[in-house]
């Protein structure tokens, strides 16, 4: 598998308080990477040190294949959105992305459209930045982030405080870095449903540890629909039911029956249960979302 940037051990300690401990992650390329986290948890710190704006207390990270110092040298390959975008408000958008270009030397022909039309932001003319919205000014943010061509961006908390509409707005912006540009996108968020529907691999940091790393894929098989039992017995109820097949009937951690197989034969269940004298309270087919198993995985109460 290829990996566009992985760390090993990373740490970073404040005085007497570790705000990231031996953080482990894996990146591929050309994919966008989700980090989950509480405020607070460490998803800022991480991503300072990965953007090179924080140094690390210990351990490396790896980037393009090379790491260490070597891996520094590729910095230049990759954008960042941390926290609020640095705007000059009473200049337009296209100004903004000017004044980056000159900084680093960019003078290609068009780029600046370019970028606006990559971000949705073509037709804003003259406007000043200032009186953007919210949703604007982080699109704008995005492209201004991607000024030098990275090949991957790092962005924190990009659809934080947004209303639904200006969220939206920047999913698809974020969906068509990804397909039509290929461009590797690391992004923080507490927004755990919206970020489900757009990336492709997760990291969950609890407590400055990543705790779980999960693909797509995998979330799917963890997250799948599973049938919840409620009965007067449920012990002698589950033995009941792996004994006549349907033989993946469990506890769970609320004392209920989960059972992730045969989820259409829910009369079945049902009936075997009554003719064996348990009574069934409840039975019903639900979906275990991304928060659901992140709260399953942290152990307590998702706060943002």
């Amino acid at each position: 598998m290829d990996y566009i940037m992985t760390t090993e051990g990373l740490t970073k300690i404040y005085g007497s308080k570790t705000a990231a401990k031996d953080i482990n992650i894996h990146i591929r390329e050309g994919e966008i990477y989700g980090l989950i986290g509480r405020n607070g948890a460490g998803k800022t710190t991480i991503m300072r040190m990965l953007s090179g704006l924080s140094t690390p207390t210990k351990g490396t990270f790896s980037l393009f294949g090379d790491k260490g110092d070597k891996a520094k040298k590729h910095l230049k390959k990759v954008g960042v959105l941390i926290e609020n975008p640095g705007l000059y408000p009473k200049m337009s958008a296209r100004e903004n992305i000017n004044i980056k270009c000159v900084g680093m030397g960019y003078k290609k022909k068009g780029y600046v459209d370019e970028l606006l039309e990559l971000v949705g932001l073509e037709n804003v003319g003259k406007k000043a930045s200032g009186s953007f919205s919210l949703g604007m000014r982080q699109r704008l943010g995005i492209a201004l982030a991607l000024v030098g061509d990275p090949k991957m961006i790092i962005l924190d908390e990009p659809i934080n405080g947004l209303d639904p509409q200006g969220i939206v707005e920047i999913r698809e912006t974020l969906a068509k870095l990804r397909d039509e540009k290929k461009i590797t996108v690391m992004i923080s968020s507490h927004i755990l449903e919206e970020l489900s529907k757009l990336a492709d691999s997760y990291g969950i940091i609890h407590e400055g540890e990543i705790i779980d790393e999960f693909t797509s894929e995998e979330l799917f098989e963890r997250c799948s629909q599973y049938v919840t039992i409620k009965t007067a017995d449920n012990n002698s109820a589950v033995g009941i039911l792996q004994k006549n097949g349907f033989e993946k009937s469990v506890i769970d951690k609320d004392g209920n029956i989960r059972i992730s197989d045969k989820l259409d034969d829910t009369i079945m269940m049902n009936e075997l249960l009554v003719k064996n004298n348990i009574g069934v309270k409840e039975i019903f087919i639900n979906n275990m979302s991304l928060e659901d198993y992140y709260l399953s995985v942290t152990g307590g109460k998702h706060n943002g």
